[in-house]
């Protein structure tokens, strides 16, 4: 397996992978209409820019030279500079369980530290399976919080923490 980093041109890749790893991912979860508004919003090309902009690095996982999955990552704040943020990693569902959500994980666990990191935080869906994967890793829960997304939809979540 090997990781590079993306760039806006990988947007559309990006964007391609989200289509195809979000209904697996959360079909049973969420409803048809609010996983395609979510799709929507979050992974259309301007909002794919915009979380570049503010300096989410965006990384491409790839196995035997083909992209598999994506993740992203950022300082939290420049308030919090050691926590940061896992706020996106996703395998394509045939690729499960092949090593590859680990290896994002390592890689963006070493970058952290890298630059100064001593704690790594995302959000998880509660009713979503990756939690274990998670905890598996390391992370733990540290409070739940629900965060409304508008059109009546919210994200009904667990924060995660794991020091690094």
């Amino acid at each position: 397996m090997e990781i590079r980093e993306a760039g806006s041109e990988d947007i559309p890749l990006i964007k391609n992978l989200a289509e195809l790893i979000w209904p697996e991912a959360y079909g049973d979860i969420l409803s048809e209409e609010q996983l395609r508004y979510m799709l929507d919003l979050i992974y259309n090309e301007s909002a794919l820019k915009k979380q570049m902009d503010i300096g989410h690095k965006f990384i491409i996982i790839l196995k035997d030279g083909i992209e598999i999955g994506f993740a992203s990552f950022s300082q939290k704040s420049p308030q919090e500079p050691t926590i940061f943020r896992l706020h996106k990693i996703y395998v394509l569902p045939r690729q499960h369980a092949q090593g590859a959500g680990n290896y994002m994980l390592n890689y963006i666990s070493e970058e952290s530290v890298k630059a100064g990191g001593t704690q790594l935080e995302l959000n998880v869906n509660k009713y979503n399976i990756a939690k274990q994967f998670y905890e598996k890793k390391g992370f733990t829960v540290s409070k739940e919080e629900v965060i409304d997304i508008g059109k009546g939809y919210v994200m009904d979540d667990y924060v995660m923490v794991k020091d690094l």
